[in-house]
């Protein structure tokens, strides 16, 4: 039997509960794992922790809305994640984590063989935990690092945070999608993630939305996507002070970009089933970007 989903939001989880998802995860018979909003006891939640560690199936973990509350269960959480090998996403959406809660899962997450996506929106962190962060987005060719980063409303990070960010962004060679709506990011930093978006070959989706934006931020970005190449597709701007014709102008080139790409693979796929086309000298250099983060992601979206 393939591996299923238990998904429970919002519930106050009894030692029963508890026993039959810890049984299901050692029995490998779970996918996806979400107790978002949930409420049990510190030990229930150790309970859960091992039965992650010794599930080899489990590849989605949504902990969202406050479930890791505390040290103690950040702790339990990153020696669980030093011995699971299976999971893939991990959701941590409105955890109290701070810099320091960060510090101490950084070591698990680095070290993760199969993790690719990692929401740490509403966790309250700085800085600090920006330079943590920069260290799973290495540069290209160094290691396996994230697809996926979603760090909304974390306001407490600074322009230089962001900053250093942008800069781990331009160099990652896998993050195909930043979410990082809600945040008071501004033009200034607007402007540093332009650059890093023009850098980077493979960030698909870039999420602004709510971040103190103006036209001229709007403008940047459209000059980045008019006159640069890039592998962006989606890029959210509502919530903004921004124009609706800037907005439509950009959503418009990204528009193209997507139809001159399903041009371009439809060429290569020609020329595939009949190797006797004449190939010209722009057509030779030709470069393929491709999405599709279901590849090697789950669709779970909630929060």
């Amino acid at each position: 039997m393939l591996p299923g989903s238990i998904q429970i939001s919002g519930e106050t989880l009894s030692g029963a509960e508890i026993r039959d998802i810890c049984e299901s995860l050692r029995e490998n018979s779970v996918r996806l794992l979400s107790l978002r909003g949930c409420q049990l006891s510190e030990r229930d939640f150790g309970h859960v922790c091992r039965g992650v560690a010794e599930s080899r199936s489990l590849a989605q973990l949504n902990l969202n809305l406050g479930i890791v509350s505390n040290i103690n269960r950040v702790k339990q959480l990153a020696e669980a994640l030093k011995t699971n090998r299976s999971v893939q996403s991990l959701f941590l959406h409105g955890s109290p984590l701070t810099d320091a809660g960060l510090a101490l899962l950084n070591p698990a997450l680095s070290i993760h063989p199969s993790l690719v996506a990692l929401d740490l929106g509403d966790c309250m962190l700085g800085d600090e935990g920006i330079n943590l962060i920069c260290g799973l987005l290495p540069p290209d060719g160094a290691k396996s690092g994230l697809k996926e980063l979603t760090l909304s409303a974390n306001p407490g990070i600074t322009s230089k945070g962001w900053g250093r960010l942008a800069i781990a962004v331009a160099h990652s060679s896998q993050l195909r999608v930043l979410n990082l709506d809600y945040n008071p990011l501004g033009d200034q930093v607007a402007g540093m993630l332009s650059v890093a978006v023009a850098s980077s070959r493979t960030l698909e989706v870039l999420d602004l939305e709510g971040t103190g934006l103006t036209n001229q931020s709007a403008q940047t970005l459209l000059d980045m996507v008019e006159n640069y190449p890039t592998a962006l597709r989606t890029l959210i701007l509502a919530e903004n002070n921004i124009s609706p014709e800037l907005q439509q102008q950009i959503s418009d080139l990204l528009s193209e970009g997507e139809e001159e790409e399903e041009t371009e693979v439809h060429e290569v796929t020609a020329r595939e089933k009949n190797p006797w086309i004449c190939q010209n000298s722009s057509s030779s250099q030709m470069v393929l970007m491709t999405s599709g983060l279901s590849d090697s992601l789950l669709a779970e979206t909630e929060m």
